[in-house]
């Protein structure tokens, strides 16, 4: 099969940066399921989507040159209804075959359900594969994801940016192809300043290299790298190490075709600034990267990354120096005057702002959140009067003008107010790490006390959702209830806090008496377990698992993590799986009784060998087990009741449950029952049995 290596790139205008990788990867993939929907071969090697701020290309190192044979199969009518009663073609056959373009003589015949029918077979060469990349580009183009397509001209077709050249090489030669107004060609473009003009591509096994020798690196690998060398080695040289971020990293390398790092600097003086400020002005705004020292601290140094080798890079380093001082002055001024009015004053005009139009003001659920901290700690050993003290805090900053000009750092503008104020540093802190897990990948609260606040932020957040009936919906989730949920439910399991989630909600939903509104703890308790569901889905745990623990509702979100972890134990043992259909069959039989079941058997009723054995091994089982319940040593407890199995399987082999004596069979019904209140005392092991 001959093959030829394929280029297919799409030249624009400045694509939208966060958009350009996801346009790559529909482009490459666009064009890949358009050739294989029509058969043709492809070798993708290691073919990846290539692509820089102004331009899409796709390289596949091997494609067929053409179609294999096109094999078409169309059935007919059923002889029943193509043949009269002589064995003639009738119009049914005759129309059939005219529209085959054969003689009905030829068709052939096949066999189905409904019995035996004609059939029209026919094979022809395949198309080459360079006529059919019209139709594999336009396909591509027209599923790429362009919410709000630009249109230029008086063209009525649009994409993300206009485009102004298209290249198409299969092997050494061009593709004749039109796509928005443009026909191709061999010629793509170079840098729009270091090498402004055509650049020939021979073939397209030359066309990284040949770009690249126009100062365009279209391997967003190889920018990426070379991006994160260069502000590396640029930290370097002022002595610290760069801050890079996955999220800048990406973006600077989507804005730039030849990235160049430039040192600058700062006045020393900003550094009085809180330096979350300065590094998200810096990040956000400029695409910069700060630099930071040995200890985490930032100094005065920051990286910006030019799309030119210029021949002043002074001019360029004043530049960006420039256009971060007045943003860094802004920032300077705010927190002074932030100073000046002091955290515990910002606090006075948290009454008037509404929290929510059911729920009251900021300041009645700075209160309520106290009050739930107060109880927290308590329960944990924590100081009960400054996680008090913290919670009437944590919601000042919201009043200052750094976050209102900096949103990102409410809780960290008001961890350096504290400081300032000369609060307890623990309090301080726990102003800040209230709001943690802030993302997803991001960590819990640290501190004992941040760990007390984040909870009863959470759990405030979360009844007080219920309660006014902003219960997630689809897509929607305007108080951000699912991502709360999940940060309750990581703080309290890894942390190993020991708290009773449903005595919280309870607590937390009686502090809304006053508003006339209520939410259902159970439900909300549900919820937060749905939260759980995916969480420990992306450590391995299987459903089933999950599941069985889910089914015993543990007020503990601690114990339920342990009691997870000793259903994955128990599931490995040889005795699990019998043990669970066991335990399954058994409730299904107490299920259907119909007959009052006794709490304890009597063990003057139990006569059979089988039944006396099992009744030993639980009571033995009850004894040895207890224990290590009491102290929450599942695994322990769970490799223990496996040892049942035997007693188990001879009991179900040798025992009638349902025996006519009455009062023998409410007997054994009991002795079932107790051996399920003991085999389901860790987790629903039933939920293990296939």
């Amino acid at each position: 099969m001959h093959m030829l290596p394929l280029l297919i790139e799409l030249g624009t205008e400045e694509l939208p940066v966060k958009a350009l990788p996801g346009l790559a990867q529909a482009l490459f993939d666009g064009v890949i399921q358009a050739l294989d929907k029509r058969g043709v071969t492809i070798e993708r090697g290691d073919a990846k989507p290539l692509y820089s701020p102004r331009r899409l290309a796709v390289l596949l190192p091997g494609v067929a040159a053409e179609q294999p044979e096109q094999h078409s199969e169309v059935l007919g009518p059923y002889l029943n209804i193509a043949l009269d009663a002589e064995g003639q073609p009738t119009k049914a056959l005759q129309g059939f075959a005219t529209k085959a373009g054969v003689d009905w003589s030829a068709l052939e015949k096949t066999s189905d359900a409904k019995g035996e029918r004609f059939v029209h077979r026919s094979v022809k060469p395949g198309a080459r594969t360079s006529e059919l990349l019209q139709d594999v580009l336009n396909e591509a183009l027209a599923g790429m994801p362009i919410p709000k397509p630009m249109r230029w001209g008086a063209h009525s077709y649009g994409f993300a940016r206009p485009l102004h050249w298209l290249v198409a090489l299969f092997g050494d030669d061009v593709v004749n192809l039109e796509a928005l107004g443009i026909n191709s060609g061999r010629n793509s473009r170079g840098h729009r300043f270091m090498h402004d003009k055509a650049v020939w591509i021979s073939s397209p096994s030359e066309y990284v290299d040949a770009l690249r020798g126009a100062h365009v690196l279209v391997d967003a690998e190889e920018r990426r790298t070379r991006v994160f060398s260069e502000v590396e080695a640029a930290a370097k040289q002022a002595g610290g190490a760069a801050r890079i971020s996955d999220d800048n990293l990406q973006q600077v390398t989507c804005l730039n075709e030849w990235p160049v790092a430039v040192l600058c600097a700062f006045e020393r003086d900003f550094l009085q600034v809180p330096q979350e400020a300065l590094i998200e002005t810096m990040e956000a705004n400029q695409k910069f990267f700060p630099v930071l020292d040995d200890a985490g601290k930032l100094t005065e140094h920051f990286i910006g990354i030019a799309n030119i080798e210029s021949k002043n890079p002074n001019e360029i380093r004043k530049g960006y120096e420039r256009v971060i001082r007045p943003r860094f002055a802004d920032a300077k001024f705010f927190f002074d005057e932030d100073l000046k009015q002091g955290l515990d004053a910002m606090g006075a005009g948290l009454a008037s702002v509404t929290y929510q139009a059911k729920l009251g003001s900021v300041a009645e659920k700075v209160a309520r959140v106290a009050a739930l901290a107060e109880t927290i700690a308590h329960q944990v050993g924590a100081d009960a009067a400054l996680a008090k003290r913290a919670a009437q805090l944590a919601k000042n900053d919201l009043q200052s003008r750094m976050v209102n000009e900096f949103p990102e750092l409410q809780g960290i503008a008001g961890r350096y107010y504290a400081q300032r104020a000369g609060e307890d540093e623990s309090v301080a802190l726990a102003i800040d790490e209230s709001y943690r897990p802030r993302f997803s990948a991001d960590d819990i609260a640290a501190s004992k006390l941040g760990q007390v606040l984040a909870i009863a932020e959470r759990l405030d957040t979360l009844t007080g959702g219920f309660a006014a009936g902003l219960k997630p919906t689809g897509n929607k989730d305007p108080f951000a209830l699912r991502r709360n949920a999940l940060g309750l439910a990581r703080t309290i399991i890894e942390s190993g806090l020991e708290l009773d989630l449903h005595a919280l909600l309870t607590r937390a939903n009686a502090a809304l008496v006053g508003k006339n509104v209520q939410a259902d703890s159970g439900e909300l308790y549900d919820f937060i377990l749905d939260r759980l569901r995916g969480y420990f889905g992306d450590k391995g745990v299987p459903a089933a698992h999950f599941n069985a623990v889910a089914e015993l509702k543990p007020a503990s979100l601690t114990d339920f993590s342990r009691r997870l972890e000793a259903i994955g134990s128990f599931a490995q043992l040889p005795e699990a799986a019998a043990l669970a259909a066991a335990n399954k069959r058994i409730g299904n039989i107490l299920k259907k009784a119909d007959i009052a079941i006794p709490l304890q058997e009597d063990a003057a009723l139990l006569s059979e060998p089988a039944e006396l054995a099992l009744a030993e091994a639980v009571e033995a089982a009850y004894a040895e087990t207890g224990p290590a319940l009491t102290q929450g040593d599942y695994i322990t407890a769970l490799a223990r009741l496996a040892q049942l199995r035997p007693q188990v399987d001879a009991f179900f082999d040798a025992v009638m449950v349902n025996a006519d004596d009455p009062s023998v069979r409410a007997n054994r019904l009991a002795l079932l029952q107790r051996l399920a209140a003991r085999l389901g005392s860790v987790a629903a092991i039933e939920h293990l049995s296939v």
